[in-house]
């Protein structure tokens, strides 16, 4: 295959890779196994519970979570206004560069967490830092999920992606259990006192240790692509904010005149990704409060949710490579609605598990196959500022499933009409990717431009 053991380096010159492809493709896996434990750990389960129930004052004038909604909001804003123009500066400057980067401010964020202890005058401290590794987190994908492009074939980029996101999972559920049961809970493993907050202090410790350590391969491993300018000239350099969103705006009209695709595949991802964010938002507040399963069984669920969702994600990649990414994600919205319509009339915790787990199932290879259709639309010389929009786009409808959840639940006060939402969303994602062509998750704008490439050639 083309490009499996050379570089590219400046008009087309091969370089030598001083890695296998193998060795790179698992090194770019590793770094999707250490980095999804900020995610699952920090901003999910354990540190930003914390914050809530715990170190904010119970009877403040504001709660901890609004605070903690205040922040995520704040932290939103911050990525939806830049993600592009960091994805930009990543093409110009190199992609490893600017990971590194991100990377080392998120381990530092969740490094320094440790110094929050339960009591409300670390609220805001605990908060300005989640919001900081939350936004570096988001910058940090953008050039990751640029590499992808690198470290895999036309052929085989859906198992690529996948088998990443098949192992953030795991990666997710190994760190969650050793969490748990090895230093928060009563008669944990490890011996570690439950007194001011040091379990949860500890675990943000081995959060940013676990991190670290699984992110280094990539930057051993994966070197930075050198590629023509598309005028023709050297690769893009770095510039100044001001020029950068200039360069953005002449970009994206470029790309709608050129490649109208691409921009609809960026606003049908847009919606029926924030459908799939809605799916663990609100699952255990639904598991809970319409289903009645226990508090302590969320936990447990979540690490069966993750299991399944590892499993879609590695049997979706294979799908993919042979029928193509849009299928793939049709496929899994189809599989989403299906559960969540059925969810809608059921009433035990028994049907739940199955029903809900469906989600999961149909979740994983919808994430995966989205991330690698966008790497197949862009070309190689804009990945970083193509992920960063298909970012900013997400980011941009985010308040979608939470505004639409809240108000079918507020209007029929039962929860669980709020399913009724996501179901809408993703239908809505749905039409909107059917008007993208199919074709191995490329554009025909793209496929029509290779095509005459060839024939020039």
């Amino acid at each position: 295959m083309a490009g499996t053991e050379m570089g590219i380096v400046g008009a087309g010159r091969p370089r030598p890779h001083r890695f296998g492809r193998r060795a790179r493709i698992w090194s770019w896996v590793s770094y999707d196994w250490g980095s999804s434990a900020f995610h699952s750990v920090i901003v999910t389960f354990v540190f930003a519970t914390y914050l809530t129930g715990t170190v904010a004052a119970r009877d403040g004038a504001v709660s901890g979570a609004t605070a903690l909604s205040i922040s995520t909001a704040i932290a939103g804003a911050v990525i939806a206004v830049t993600a592009p123009i960091m994805g930009q500066q990543a093409d110009g400057g190199g992609r490893r560069r600017s990971l590194a980067l991100w990377t080392a401010v998120v381990i530092a964020a969740t490094a320094a967490m440790y110094a929050i202890r339960p009591a409300p005058a670390y609220l805001v401290g605990g908060l300005v830092l989640l919001g900081v590794g939350t936004v570096a987190a988001e910058f940090s994908n953008v050039s990751y999920y640029a590499m992808l492009k690198q470290v895999s074939e036309d052929d085989d980029m859906g198992r690529v992606s996948g088998l990443g996101w098949a192992m953030g999972y795991t990666g997710s559920i190994f760190l969650l259990l050793v969490a748990y049961f090895g230093i928060i809970a009563e008669g944990n493993w490890f011996g570690v006192p439950s007194t001011d907050g040091l379990g949860v202090r500890i675990v943000c410790l081995v959060v940013a240790a676990w991190y670290l350590v699984f992110a280094v391969p990539v930057f051993i491993a994966v070197p930075d692509p050198e590629v023509p300018d598309p005028a023709g000239g050297a690769r893009r350099g770095r510039t100044g904010p001001v020029a950068a969103y200039r360069r953005l705006v002449g970009d994206v009209r470029e790309l709608w005149r050129d490649d109208p695709d691409a921009v609809r595949f960026l606003v049908a991802s847009a919606i029926y990704r924030d459908g799939l964010a809605a799916v663990f938002t609100f699952g255990a507040v639904l598991a809970v409060s319409v289903y009645g399963m226990a508090p302590s069984a969320v936990l447990i669920f979540g690490v069966a949710a993750n299991i399944v969702a590892a499993a879609g994600a590695g049997a979706g990649g294979l799908l993919e490579d042979r029928y193509g990414a849009r299928p793939v994600i049709l496929g899994s919205i189809i599989g989403l609605i299906g559960a969540a319509t059925t969810l809608l009339f059921v009433h035990s915790l028994g049907l739940f598990w199955v029903f809900g787990l469906a989600l999961c199932l149909f979740v994983g290879p919808a994430q995966s196959s989205s991330r690698s259709m966008m790497a197949r639309m862009a070309p190689l010389e804009r990945q970083g500022q193509m992920f960063g929009l298909y970012t900013t786009s997400g980011r941009a409808v985010s308040f979608l499933s939470p505004a639409l959840f809240g108000l079918f639940a507020g209007l029929t006060h039962q929860d669980r009409w709020g399913i009724v939402a996501i179901v809408l969303i993703l239908v809505a994602g749905a039409l909107l990717l059917l008007q993208v062509p199919a074709a191995q998750g490329r554009s025909g704008a793209v496929l029509a431009r290779t095509a005459t490439l060839d024939v020039d050639r």
